[in-house]
C-alpha cells in the first residue's frame, strides 16, 4: 500500500472518529475541523518519511490536537483555556467512557433539535462521514455556496448556543431518538445508494451500522432502534450482489442470491423479530420487514410486500414510499396497473431520477418504447452516480 492509499483508508475509517475527539476536547467545531484537515494533509509528508504507523487514528489524532494547540497560542486564547488543550492526554490507550463511541457524542451533537432537520444530515454527513460540502450540495440538490452556509450556520448555532456535546440524559433521550434514527437512515442509504459519483461507499454504509449497533446498546428496548439496525442488515445483506464484476449495476431480480450473506440476513431477521415482539411497530420495523420479504426467496411474495407497503403507508405517507409500492403492485397486478399510481407523483417526484426511471420501466413492460426512452433519458440526466448513468445508458439504447 502506497502513503497516498495509506492516507485515504486512514480517512476513510478514522476521520469521524478523529474529529469527534476533537471537538470534545477543544469544544471548537471550526478549529476541529480545521486542524484534522491538517494533520491528515501533514500526514502525507510524515509517513513518507517515517512510514505509514501502526495506529493511523491515534497519529492523527495526536497531530490535530497539537495543531489545535497551537492555533489557540497564536490566538492569545486565555490562559486557563490554554492550559486545558495542553493538558490533553495522548489517545493511547483509549480511556473507557460511559459511551461506545465518541461518534455517538457527535451524532447526538448533530441533531440536536435546536438545529433545522436538513442541517442535522448535512452536519453528520460533513462530520461522521468527511464529505466535502460539493458531495453534500448534490446529495440535497443545492447550489454548493447555499450548503456551505448551511453548515457555517448550524456549527455556529451549535457553538453561540452552547448545545452540549454528549449523549442526553436517559430521561431525553425518547423525544431525541427520532431525530438521531431519521439521520442514521439516511447516512446508512448515502453508502448503500450514494448521491456521489460512487453509487456504493461500503465505508460510509458500515459507519451508519456501527453506529447503529452503539445506540442500540444504549437503547436496546427502544424498538425503532433495533428496528434499524435490522433494515440496515437486511439491505446490506445485498450489497456483494448489487454491483457485477465490471461495477456494472444489478437489478434486485437478476442478482445472485448465493452472493448475499446470509450471517448479516440471519442476524437482522433476528433483530426484527424481537423489536416486532414488542407491538409498537413503527416505520423502521416495516421497512425492515418489506427487506426481509426481498431476502427470504427463492420468490419474493409481492403480495406481501403491497399488503406492508400499506401499513407503512400509514405511519410514513411519503411519496417515495408510494412509489415504492407502485413498483410492487407492478409485479402483482402488472405494469398497466402501476402507471397510473406513478404518474400521481410526478409533481412531488419529477427531479428524482427513481421517478422517470420507473415510469420507463413501466412503459418498456407495456412496449411503449418511443415514451420509454424518453423517460429513460430524462433518468439518465437526472442520475447521480456513473454506474447508474452506464445502466441507464443501455437502457436508453435498447428503448431504441
Amino acid at each position: 500500500m502506497t502513503v497516498e492509499e495509506a492516507v485515504a483508508a486512514a480517512f476513510r475509517d478514522e476521520w469521524g472518529q478523529v474529529l469527534a475527539t476533537v471537538i470534545g476536547l477543544t469544544g471548537d467545531w471550526e478549529l476541529a475541523e480545521d486542524c484534522v484537515a491538517d494533520a491528515f494533509a501533514s500526514a502525507l509528508d510524515a509517513w513518507r518519511r517515517d512510514g505509514v504507523p501502526r495506529r493511523p487514528g491515534a497519529w492523527l489524532t495526536v497531530a490535530a490536537r497539537n495543531q489545535a494547540r497551537g492555533r489557540l497560542r497564536r490566538a492569545g486564547v486565555e490562559q486557563r483555556k490554554l492550559a486545558e488543550v495542553a493538558s490533553m492526554p495522548d489517545p493511547e490507550p483509549v480511556p473507557p467512557t460511559e459511551f461506545p463511541d465518541h461518534r455517538l457524542e457527535l451524532i447526538f451533537t448533530c441533531c440536536h433539535p435546536a438545529l433545522r432537520p436538513e442541517a442535522r444530515v448535512a452536519l453528520t454527513l460533513r462530520t461522521l462521514v468527511g464529505m466535502t460540502t460539493a458531495e453534500i450540495a448534490r446529495a440535497f440538490l443545492v447550489p454548493e455556496p447555499t450548503m456551505a452556509q448551511r453548515l457555517v450556520r448550524a456549527q455556529r448555532k451549535i457553538r453561540n448556543a452552547g448545545i452540549p456535546y454528549r449523549v442526553p440524559p436517559a430521561h431525553l433521550l425518547p423525544e431525541r431518538t427520532g431525530g438521531v434514527l431519521a439521520v442514521l437512515y439516511l447516512l446508512y442509504r448515502e453508502g448503500y445508494a450514494s448521491s456521489t459519483d460512487e453509487l456504493v461507499r461500503p465505508d460510509v454504509s458500515g459507519e451508519a451500522i456501527r453506529l447503529a449497533r452503539a445506540l442500540v446498546s444504549l437503547m436496546p428496548d427502544e424498538p425503532e432502534a433495533v428496528g434499524l439496525l435490522a433494515l440496515m442488515l437486511l439491505q446490506d445483506a445485498r450489497r456483494p450482489a448489487r454491483l457485477d464484476a465490471d461495477g456494472e449495476v444489478v437489478l434486485l431480480a437478476d442478482q445472485d442470491r448465493a452472493l448475499w450473506d446470509r450471517t448479516m440476513i440471519a442476524e437482522g431477521t433476528a433483530m426484527l423479530e424481537a423489536a416486532l415482539r414488542r407491538g409498537q411497530v413503527g416505520a423502521y420495523q416495516l421497512q425492515a420487514a418489506i427487506a426481509a420479504e426481498h431476502d427470504r426467496g427463492p420468490e419474493t411474495d409481492w403480495r406481501e410486500i403491497v399488503r406492508l407497503y400499506d401499513e407503512l403507508l400509514r405511519v410514513l405517507p411519503s411519496p417515495v414510499v408510494r412509489l415504492h409500492r407502485a413498483v410492487a403492485v407492478a409485479s402483482v397486478d402488472g405494469p398497466a396497473a402501476a402507471l397510473p399510481l406513478v404518474e400521481e407523483l410526478k409533481a412531488e417526484l419529477e427531479r428524482h431520477h427513481l421517478w422517470h426511471a420507473t415510469r420507463a420501466d413501466l412503459l418498456r413492460r407495456m412496449s411503449r418504447g418511443a415514451e420509454a426512452r424518453s423517460a429513460y433519458e430524462v433518468a439518465l440526466g437526472l442520475a447521480p452516480s456513473a454506474a447508474e448513468r452506464r445502466f441507464l445508458g443501455r437502457r436508453v439504447a435498447e428503448s431504441g
